[in-house]
Parts: C-alpha cells; structure tokens; sequence
C-alpha cells in the first residue's frame, strides 16, 4: 500500500510551477539526473525549467485543478485541468512522474485543449 507522499510531492511540483514558484519546485523535487519527454524542450532539466517560468511569467493567472492522480510504486500519473487565463476552456494535461526516492527523475505530459463542444457525454473530466 502506498502512502501517497510521491503523489503530494508530485502534486507540489505542478502547482508550484503553476503559479510562477518553478525555481523552488525544481529545488525541492527534482533529482540532479532528471529527464523529460516533453517535445518542444531539449531532454535536460534547465531546458524544461527555463521553459514553465516563461510559461508562468506569459501566463500568471494560469490555475491548475487536480482531477485525479494515480501511485503505484515510484510512478505517479496526474491528470488535471489547466486555465492558462481565467475563463478559457483550457486543456486536459497528463503527467507522469518516475521518482528515485522523493525526487523526481523523470517527467512525461501530454496534452488536449477542450473543445468548444465536447461530444462525449461524460465530458473530459
């Protein structure tokens, strides 16, 4: 059974580079080999950093609403949704972290703009 720490750590991480705190959520999660696969970023961690503080700076009313997350092991998935202006559809985001230990090595997302309508009846979240 897990105790659900990776997930509070995890969960720490997006607000904090939610809302513009990106160097300090880098300090206290992430591990010095961290990787992502983020496609417009190159693979290492200043590229991906350097690239939410621009996002939060261009975006510093985003909000962030955590719908659900999942832990298994040293893995963590969390899907939420994100406004990047207040008032916007906004976007389907999935993140998946692998941790060693309580930090976090490595960084997966995806993402999905909703739509103006959604078709399916049980909605995105």
């Amino acid at each position: 059974m897990h105790d659900g720490t990776l997930t509070r750590i995890a969960t720490d991480f997006l607000r904090k580079c939610c809302d513009g705190r990106v160097a300090e959520a880098y300090e206290q999660h992430v591990a010095e080999n961290f990787r992502h696969h983020n496609a417009w970023f190159r693979g290492d961690a200043a590229a991906l950093r350097a690239g939410m503080a621009d996002n939060a700076a261009q975006f510093p009313d985003k909000s962030i609403r955590i719908v659900r997350t999942v832990e298994g092991g040293n893995e963590v998935a969390v899907f939420s949704h994100v406004h990047h202006v207040p008032g916007d559809r906004g976007f389907g985001v999935a993140h998946f972290f692998r941790f060693e230990g309580d930090r976090i090595a490595e960084l997966w997302d995806i993402g999905q703009e909703v739509p103006e309508r959604v078709v399916n009846e049980n909605g995105m979240f």
